[in-house]
């Protein structure tokens, strides 16, 4: 029996980044699937989040997140340009945000059309490998989603037509998300039990395999 997990899943968090490919080699070698479930980040759900955080909390995020990436051999560094926009002088986020939305409804559309996980990898790995200035802009990012066999334009086309529910799919993940254990990314749930962040992908993997789960064959 193919068991599932629920992925609760940020284009701004670096943990989603670093978590994907294991994920990914869970759907590829043991009878499992994914089930992506995107969230917009909470810097633009709850705007004042950051202002509001102890300095220490971002300086060691970035700390952590750099040594994540070297323990884990996958390359790492914060986006150019970020995808959600930050007023560095009040550590608060404005309204108008260029590019996260854009992200979280191609994941959502993908998502749904049982490529979630495909472009999660592809579009993380742009962003945040590191390999690429202004990953917005030029033809980065419809190569990204050729790679993995979808065509950006026939999506945003899409998107376009269908935003408002979309969008209303994407505020369902996000109240699923908190009744389900947590409110940060990534969030894993199988059989209703929550891991929250990358380092919890064994114990994940374990409780799976207590359940049952087995490799493909």
């Amino acid at each position: 029996m193919t068991l599932t997990v629920d992925l609760y899943w940020s284009f701004r968090s670096p943990y989603s980044y670093l978590v994907t490919p294991r994920l990914a080699a869970l759907e590829r070698d043991w009878d499992a699937a994914v089930h992506v479930k995107v969230v917009t980040p909470i810097a633009v759900r709850q705007p004042d989040f950051f202002a509001n955080a102890d300095p220490l909390w971002t300086s060691y995020l970035m700390r952590d997140c750099r040594r994540s990436a070297e323990y884990l051999g996958m390359p790492l560094r914060w986006p150019r340009p970020d995808p959600v926009v930050m007023d560095f002088a009040t550590r608060t986020y404005p309204t108008e945000q260029p590019h996260i939305h854009r992200l979280c409804r191609l994941g959502q559309l993908a998502a749904e059309r049982g490529q979630g996980l495909a472009l999660l990898s592809a579009v993380s790995t742009l962003l945040w490998n590191g390999q690429t200035d202004n990953w917005h802009e030029d033809d980065h990012l419809a190569r990204a989603v050729a790679a993995i066999g979808c065509d950006l334009a026939e999506m945003d086309a899409a998107i376009l037509a269908d935003e408002a529910r979309i969008d209303a799919a994407l505020r369902q993940n996000e109240g699923q998300q908190r009744e389900s254990g947590h409110y940060g990314v990534p969030l894993m749930v199988f059989n209703d039990e929550p891991f929250f962040g990358q380092d919890r992908f064994d114990q994940l993997l374990w409780r799976m395999q207590q359940n049952g789960l087995q490799p493909r064959r």
